[in-house]
């Protein structure tokens, strides 16, 4: 993770907390309807845990983490249980989960480090395991007027980020506009892959 990204974030939990996102609503109700129910599944990049409480009132058994500590105090008072502060590189989860649900947080990683966390997030799925990540679309690394770092894939080269983490048994990319923390609208990429059985 890029450390000025990740120092935004440890200074701007409480603002970020704050800011009640809807629109990925749709996008999390369709997900969910892929799993069994009570699956068990991998938050990373929680904020605030508004995605976390809603899949916990659906029966689901969540991990919720967060990179930044502070973030994962704001997450845990909301929750009113423990959240982990788990930086990407740290996952050594085998085999773990039925799904993992990373909106917007991989979007941070640096481009020459996606394919290695793709691949531990690949193996911390169970046969079959699910996958969504969101992600700014373009063509190359930058930061936003925030100085955030973000890896701006297009959909051809992220395709080839994902095929070089390991196998997936499938693989969709669609593409939608969300208004970001900084007020700018932004076009996403949505990527949901299942891990072959």
């Amino acid at each position: 993770m890029d450390e000025q990204t990740l120092q935004f974030y440890r200074s701007n939990a409480e603002a970020y907390a704050r800011r009640e996102i809807t629109s990925r609503q749709a996008r999390l109700t369709a997900f969910l309807a892929l799993l069994p129910p009570g699956a068990t599944i991998l938050e990373l990049g929680c904020g605030a845990g508004g995605d976390t409480a809603e899949m916990l009132a659906r029966g689901f058994d969540v991990r919720p983490t967060d990179g930044s500590p502070e973030m994962a105090e704001v997450a845990s008072k909301r929750l009113g249980r423990p959240v982990e502060t788990l930086l990407f590189h740290q996952l050594d989860d085998v085999e773990t989960f039925d799904a993992v649900w990373a909106n917007a947080c991989l979007l941070h990683v640096p481009r020459d480090q996606l394919a290695a966390i793709l691949s531990l997030i690949r193996r911390a799925l169970k046969p079959g395991g699910m996958f969504y990540a969101s992600y700014k679309e373009g063509d190359a690394a930058g930061r936003d007027t925030l100085e955030r770092y973000y890896n701006y894939p297009s959909q051809e080269w992220l395709r080839a980020i994902y095929a070089e983490a390991g196998k997936w048994g499938s693989l969709s990319i669609e593409r939608g506009e969300v208004k970001g923390f900084d007020d700018k609208m932004a076009s996403m990429l949505f990527v949901v892959a299942q891990k072959g059985r």
